[in-house]
């Protein structure tokens, strides 16, 4: 496998079994935990950001009188919920090393703050870095986040696992049978032609600091494996 650093973006709605009334789907977890034990026996190194919509929507709370940023902060404690959950689903059912890491201020029994020595103590240990909190700051989303710490613990590729869609298209395929897959694509391409792939200002971070994106479908069989080893079907997103 080409890389020894890797940073993988989940949605927090990607945990959720809506079907079962779900919020942490936990049998998905232990999928998703025995593909990263798959990985870190290759000797490479993983960081997760991870998101809150399985258990909070921001967007529509602010419809119903909840201020943007008192919802971003719910929001936040919302992806904590769901580190903590991967981390002790990791270690008592896979036996997995993790840490969860946290840019809000917390107990330290609860999470550890964010500091770039030791998240890279840890992924240099084989422990898998589960960021939560996002940036810390309302308005910004977990794309940027995960930018944003791809950047800082220099990354080689960015793995955005998408629900049920195997990369980016020149339109929604969930609606257009006829629309255009990327193998490849530009960042500016994605911010002229407005492709809903990450909000812009990640775009922009991952272009200014040259972050090498990996679009693919996360629910596929062994399909974090597959990403990384370039099999099946995804887009790549670079200079």
């Amino acid at each position: 496998m080409e890389y020894k650093r890797i940073l993988l973006k989940l949605s927090g709605e990607w945990l959720a079994n809506r079907e079962k009334k779900l919020s942490i789907d936990y049998d998905l977890v232990v999928k998703l935990a025995e593909q990263l034990k798959e990985i870190v026996k290759q000797k490479i190194q993983i960081a997760i950001v991870v998101g809150g919509g399985n258990l909070w929507r921001g967007a529509s709370a602010e419809k119903n009188g909840i201020p943007r940023s008192k919802a971003d902060y719910i929001g936040m404690i919302a992806t904590i919920m769901n580190a903590l959950a991967l981390e002790s689903i990791f270690e008592n059912s896979c036996g997995l090393k993790a840490k969860v890491m946290c840019s809000v201020n917390i107990d330290q029994k609860i999470a550890e703050p964010f500091n770039l020595e030791n998240a890279n103590k840890y992924l240099e240990n084989g422990e898998i870095v589960i960021m939560a909190g996002g940036i810390g700051r309302p308005y910004f989303t977990t794309d940027t986040a995960a930018t944003l710490l791809a950047s800082e613990i220099k990354a080689e590729v960015l793995l955005l696992g998408k629900n049920g869609v195997d990369g980016i298209y020149d339109s929604d395929p969930k609606i257009n049978p006829n629309a255009v897959h990327f193998g490849e694509i530009g960042y500016d391409e994605i911010l002229k032609r407005k492709l809903q792939v990450m909000d812009s200002t990640a775009v922009a971070m991952a272009k200014d600091n040259n972050i090498k994106l990996l679009v693919f479908n996360v629910g596929g069989e062994n399909s974090i494996v597959n990403a990384i080893k370039k099999n099946g079907k995804f887009t790549i997103v670079k200079s």
